[in-house]
Formats: structure tokens, sequence, C-alpha cells
């Protein structure tokens, strides 16, 4: 087991300030060290597109807006039912 180093409460120090500390063995990056607010940001799992969507419409009052999607996406489609495709 190797020795603490003596300026351990230092390095916690910056860790708590933000900064990540990377430890090195030999050249080679082997562990880092970083604040738990850091640590809990890892932790927290990413929600996929169906979770963000659901967060969307809980917070956000789509009806209140009066937005008519028709007239909004009226020409971003070609609706006809042919389409000359040219290879």
């Amino acid at each position: 087991m190797e020795q603490i180093p003596p300026n351990l409460d230092k390095i916690i120090q910056e860790a708590e300030q933000g900064e990540t500390i990377q430890i090195t063995q030999q050249g080679k990056q082997t562990a880092v060290i970083l604040s738990h607010a850091e640590y809990e940001k890892l932790l927290k799992k990413t929600p996929n597109f169906w979770e963000s969507v659901e967060r969307f419409r809980q917070e956000y009052d789509i009806e209140a807006a009066d937005i008519n999607p028709d007239e909004i996406f009226a020409s971003g489609r070609d609706k006809s039912s042919e389409r000359k495709v040219i290879f």
C-alpha cells in the first residue's frame, strides 16, 4: 500500500472547488479525483427521447399556447402521392 501524499488536503480542496485531478502512474492515467457534486452529475441517468417528451408535456401546456400544428407544418411536407425520383 502506498503512502498518502502530504498534499492530500490541498488536492481535496481543489476537487471541492470544481478542479478535476488526474492521477497517473508511469505516465498512464489511472484515476480521477472530482467533487462529489460532479460525481453525482455523472451518476444521473440521461432520459431517453420518450421520457424527455413526457417531461416536456408536463412542464409546458401546449394547448394554452394556441398553436395550430396543421398551420405550422403545412408547408413542411409534400403530400402528393407521386414524386419523381432521379437516380
